[in-house]
């Protein structure tokens, strides 16, 4: 026989794909060629394959081989398909029987010794296998545990290309995936360790609630790092859908922590001020990756010392916070991400940081506002809860008598408000208050009475307010009467959701 197929999947962007790796050998000069669209990569493959046949006690086809992967006009990127490649290559030849591939998707990498080495994307790409009908895949052992995610598929592992062939030719088995050890996700960091800050701690528990994006403003020691790493300990722990939403992401770039793929936790980014706009967004040679943007899905992304990053990088960020996706067109292809974040962003108040404030500030008022100015209008008005942190004082921080409250009690209030508000907004789709449409709010029978907003809407008739901040304050007072229990937010409700946003009350 000069021709066998064997089924593989290939990955562009988040979306997993199925691919069929045909293999053709004539008579003619030996020479491989490769067809399909594929990457640098996957040209290389004919030399790695080659190498791990023969060292896998197995002979080379010297015949003119032509290797084709379907569909040919679906970009192909990687050394996932090296396997594939090999096992289509030897049964092309005779020297394997096909009956044991049908219905199988293999995936891996080839060392030159024959090992199966993993891939990235597993999970994405086996989804997509199993959707198009597949039941049973091979991986390499590194993915298994992955890979078993994917809830109705037989998953089995290969560690070397011989143990695979044996299992092809003679029905040897292949190894099961191992067991998820428990406990696999670290403790996160607690709110007990904040000393002080009544009101950070206040617009850290509501934008948790309501799924707000955050602004801390204060100057150093004041506990804006501290706040913004101890969010995650408050959000809820991810659902099914959203927890392999995640971790899909962070297998394709490679970030998943070792034995335990599947996140349960949100995930937390905090890039440094010098990353490029392709670290934060996305990007790469060929088809772009994803960037801290994307990894933070579901979770949180904290910017530190935020006026410090690029004006560009910055503004990436506000079609994503928007439409929470981000689409990266390259000349390769375009990709689109995930980025259902939570942003989070602390700053100095001036570039000379005096840790007693202002009052201690050398700058001038030109320099201050300058300085602040870095962080565009259009981004702020996107940032729902806006609070500027006092100095601590000695005594805030040596306190002794009274805990500070822990991450725990904070976290069931969390809960509760966020199940309200899923439990009041599931006609139409949305999970958290800052989601909602702000026509949705302005409207029966959602709309507020006109005495409880006279005093927004004075803010906003004098320009103080835009109408997208307007919309903004009427999503926080929501959160806020979903933490208090009450069905909806009064004027008083409405004045604290103006002075998280303002600084001040209407």
């Amino acid at each position: 026989m000069s021709y066998a197929k064997v089924l593989s999947a290939g990955l562009v962007g988040l979306a997993g794909h199925p691919v069929e790796v045909e293999a053709d050998l004539a008579a003619g000069l030996p020479a491989v060629a490769l067809s399909g669209l594929p990457d640098t990569a996957l040209h290389e493959a004919r030399d790695r394959v080659r190498a791990a046949i023969v060292n896998s006690g197995e002979s080379w086809p010297n015949r003119r081989i032509t290797v084709n992967l379907l569909p040919a006009t679906l970009p192909k990127f990687g050394s996932g398909f090296d396997v594939a490649i090999a096992l289509a290559l030897l049964a092309g030849a005779g020297e394997l029987p096909l009956a044991p591939l049908q219905g199988v998707a293999v995936l891996g990498e080839l060392g030159l010794d024959g090992t199966v080495r993993p891939v990235r994307g597993v999970l994405p790409m086996v989804a997509a296998a199993a959707g198009a009908g597949v039941a049973r895949v091979v991986v390499p052992v590194a993915n298994a545990r992955e890979a078993a995610l994917v809830p109705g598929l037989r998953v089995r592992a290969a560690d070397t290309l011989h143990r695979l062939i044996a299992y092809v030719r003679d029905g040897a088995p292949l190894l099961e995936p191992p067991e998820a050890p428990p406990g696999n996700e670290a403790a996160g960091l607690d709110l007990a360790d904040v000393s002080g800050q009544l009101l950070g701690r206040r617009a850290l528990e509501v934008a948790a609630a309501g799924g707000h994006h955050l602004a801390l403003i204060g100057p150093p020691g004041a506990g804006k790092t501290m706040l913004a790493e101890r969010l995650p300990s408050i959000l809820p722990e991810l659902d099914d859908e959203t927890s392999l939403e995640v971790t899909s992401v962070h297998s394709i770039a490679g970030t998943l922590p070792p034995g335990a793929p599947l996140l349960r936790r949100p995930p937390f980014q905090a890039p440094h001020h010098t990353t490029s706009v392709a670290a934060l967004v996305g990007g790469g040679s060929g088809l772009a990756r994803p960037g801290s943007l994307s990894l933070a899905h579901h979770g949180v992304l904290f910017l530190d010392e935020c006026p410090e990053f690029s004006a560009r990088a910055l503004d990436a960020l506000r079609q994503p916070l928007e439409h929470g996706t981000v689409l990266i067109a390259r000349s390769r292809g375009t990709t689109k991400y995930p980025a259902r974040i939570q942003l989070v962003i602390a700053a100095n108040p001036c570039p000379c940081a005096k840790p007693g404030g202002k009052q201690f500030c050398e700058c001038a008022p030109a320099v201050r506002r300058r300085y602040l100015g870095r962080l565009s209008g259009p981004l702020l008005d996107r940032i729902d809860v806006q609070v500027n942190l006092p100095p601590l004082s000695a005594a805030e921080l040596l306190a002794g008598g009274t805990p500070n409250e822990p991450s725990g009690p904070v976290a069931e209030r969390v809960a509760k408000a966020r199940a309200a508000a899923a439990a009041r907004w599931s006609e139409g789709g949305w999970r958290t208050n800052a989601r909602v449409p702000g026509a949705v709010l302005r409207r029966s029978p959602w709309r507020l009475p006109n005495r409880d907003t006279t005093g927004l809407r004075r803010l906003m008739d004098s320009g103080e307010l835009s109408a997208r901040g307007f919309d903004r304050v009427l999503r926080l007072a929501w959160t806020i009467a979903d933490l208090d229990g009450r069905s909806r937010p009064d004027a008083s409700d409405l004045g604290e959701a103006t002075m998280l946003r303002t600084g001040s009350r209407p």
